[in-house]
């Protein structure tokens, strides 16, 4: 009998289960997620689920984490700050595929360098530029990315620049032709930078993960859940983060067929900063051929076709001013609900809320607190932002107590953004206590939120509510309206239609049951399993709305926790040949391109290089009985009445099980 152990870190709560041989979950326990440190909410999570099942942690043979710490930092726009070596390409190509937005201010350098489309050199690379460049910011940043012209074809530039970063820097470095072997510099760039900004954070809670585990006594090897459902062994997931994004939501959608066996649904995972929907069809996660997508930005990271909207039980409440009947709107932004904040210190918070009850008029700051991350690394902060986080302190604060001008929101912004600050607010987490959906935190708090909120007025002078449970309950509303807006959305489009028609007046009429001169009638036609810890209080009316089955498992709510359990070790190797003169075959390899005059001999020694090279790969992740499969994508034209070799695309596919600890 094997004992499986399965660790799932969300925004709010870290999640745990048992699993025997994979046919049955033994327990199940949850805890809170700690932002400052996962590792210690993961260990709480553990040492329950092992009192729960009365189990030795000895006796544990495989642990796997899934993990949506990487999505939801490229949610909220946070991870270390990052240098961009951009070789071959011109200044305005880093304003393609987003990637400017991406780096937001971090440093880039453009070098002279690169090759062609066959693996020729293009120029020489420019060395005694990206020696100053890393001279100048060897200090300044977390890590660096690497991205050259036409790298997939011959990356010897990236390798000689990740060496020179090595020796300069001593920093993590990211290459773009280690993360995807597609064609397409800026997306591989913006790939490669997002991954590089995600370094520090994945080791550091991988590292912290084990170490949490090994305290406890579990010694078994500690698997990751990739963005595609698959698992990885922990080291690869510490040198390819960008790989995870996605994670939690991928062992979702593995966990939602395991537990209800659906074969065509759509699945959606609320957590608490992110709402997750992805499609089943035949059983299988629908992956993105497009690459990941996560909040802005569109990535060379394979795996499922995952819509994630910044929605979630911990979403902040927006004032919506315009109109006469104003409203509220719900994230994209992660915040601290003042329910938990005020039953993790009610001697600071209680006081404030009452002090702001008792004012005359409602105040810009009322209801929302901010507090300093600990252990949080803060170097290569302006000035302002250092002394805002200096102000801040150790402490639990009122907003409006350490906002001094307008000018320091973008100062706490920037704070947020970075993770060394957190803002407590209004939430639906909060709305849920009010209306007695829950009752785990403080109640009370909760209410004096939604009042100080609701008293705020609308452009008919009114005020937006006038009951905690009156507002509680427009922001329990809303959250139904963005969930079944978001659920339709990602319907549209795997009907290949206009996703924009989910807030069309007579989409949003055929659901609402409004009678007219004009009959309309809209929803969804297949079934939706909701999943996440709060989706049996959300997504009932949900379902209502949207007029289709709503399933809700029991265990649904450790969905991501059971995924990454019953996942396997899958690795793709992908390799391309191309022709760049009649009667030569050259195969693009790491080593560099090697030329052949035939084609069975090129794609013969491709084939050897990727199987092995997945074979080794799906070995070091853990995997065991590996089986190999290759896939030969080969492209010709017809010419003068003969077929001609263009180019062929070869993809290794290794899978297995994960290795099981004997015990």
């Amino acid at each position: 009998m094997a004992i499986l152990l399965g660790v799932d870190t969300g925004g709010t709560y870290t999640d745990a289960v048992l699993m025997q041989d994979e046919d049955r979950v033994l327990a199940r326990a949850k805890a809170l997620t700690t932002r400052h440190d996962l590792a210690v909410g993961v260990g709480q999570a553990v040492r329950a689920v092992l009192d729960e099942a009365d189990v030795e942690p000895g006796a544990v043979g495989m642990a796997s984490l899934s993990t949506t710490l990487a999505t939801n930092a490229l949610v909220e726009g946070q991870g270390g700050r990052v240098a961009l070596i951009y070789i071959g390409f011109r200044e305005r190509d880093v304003q393609a595929q987003g990637l400017a937005e991406a780096l937001g201010g971090d440093p880039v350098c453009v070098l002279a360098g690169g090759h062609t489309h066959d693996g020729s050199q293009a120029a020489p690379l420019d060395e005694t530029a990206l020696l100053a460049f890393l001279e100048t910011h060897k200090r300044d940043v977390s890590s660096f990315a690497v991205a050259a012209q036409f790298a997939t074809r011959n990356p010897a530039h990236e390798l000689r620049a990740m060496e020179l970063v090595r020796e300069v820097t001593g920093r993590p470095v990211s290459a773009s032709h280690q993360l995807s072997a597609k064609l397409g510099g800026p997306k591989r760039a913006l790939t490669a930078v997002l991954n590089a900004r995600l370094i520090g954070m994945i080791d550091a809670l991988i590292g912290r993960a084990e170490g949490e585990l090994r305290a406890i006594g579990v010694t078994a090897p500690m698997m990751v859940v990739r963005g595609d459902g698959a698992l990885m062994s922990s080291a690869q997931a510490r040198g390819r983060p960008i790989e995870t994004i996605l994670s939690g939501p991928a062992a979702s959608i593995v966990g939602a067929r395991w537990l209800t066996g659906a074969d065509h649904a759509l699945v959606s995972d609320i957590g608490g900063t992110t709402t997750d929907v992805a499609v089943l069809r035949g059983g299988r996660p629908v992956i993105d051929p497009h690459g990941a997508r996560v909040g802005p930005h569109r990535t060379m990271v394979e795996a499922v076709a995952m819509r994630t909207t910044g929605l979630g039980g911990d979403s902040e409440v927006h004032f919506v001013a315009e109109g006469l009947r104003g409203g509220v709107t719900l994230g994209p932004r992660r915040v601290l609900p003042v329910s938990l904040l005020a039953h993790e210190v009610p001697d600071v918070v209680l006081p404030l809320l009452e002090t702001q009850m008792r004012g005359s008029v409602p105040g810009e700051y009322d209801g929302r607190f901010v507090r300093a991350v600990p252990g949080v690394q803060a170097d290569g902060l302006a000035a302002r932002d250092a002394d805002l986080l200096a102000r801040i302190g150790d402490g639990v604060h009122g907003l409006g107590a350490v906002l001094r001008t307008r000018m320091e929101q973008g100062a706490l912004k920037r704070l947020v953004g970075r993770g060394l600050v957190q803002v407590a607010g209004l939430t639906p987490s909060d709305a849920s206590h009010v209306l007695g959906r829950l009752d785990v935190w403080d109640v009370e708090a909760a209410r004096m939120a939604c009042a100080l909120f609701g008293r705020r007025r609308t452009g008919a002078g009114e005020r937006l509510a006038d009951a905690p449970e009156k507002m509680a309950q427009s922001v329990v509303d809303q959250l139904t309206h963005q969930t079944s807006v978001a659920l339709l959305e990602a319907a549209l489009a795997e009907d290949g239609m206009d996703e924009a028609l989910a807030t069309h007046a007579l989409m949003q009429r055929g659901m609402s049951g409004s009678k007219g001169l004009v009959r309309v009638n809209t929803g969804l036609d297949v079934p939706v399993v909701g999943l996440g810890a709060s989706a049996r209080a959300y997504y009932p009316a949900v379902g209502a709305r949207l007029g289709c089955e709503m399933q809700l498992p029991e265990d649904g709510g450790v969905a991501n926790a059971i995924g990454a359990v019953v996942g396997r070790v899958t690795v793709r190797r992908t390799g391309t040949i191309t022709s760049p003169s009649e009667g030569q075959f050259r195969v693009h390899l790491d080593s560099g391109p090697e030329d052949f005059a035939a084609s069975e001999p090129a794609l013969a020694r491709l084939e050897t290089v990727l199987t092995e090279d997945a074979r080794v790969s799906a070995l070091a992740a853990g995997a065991s009985d590996i089986e190999l499969h290759v896939a030969r994508d080969i492209r010709t034209a017809q010419a003068e009445a003969r077929e001609v070799f263009v180019e062929a695309t070869l993809t290794a596919e290794a899978t297995g099980r994960p290795g099981i600890a004997a015990t």
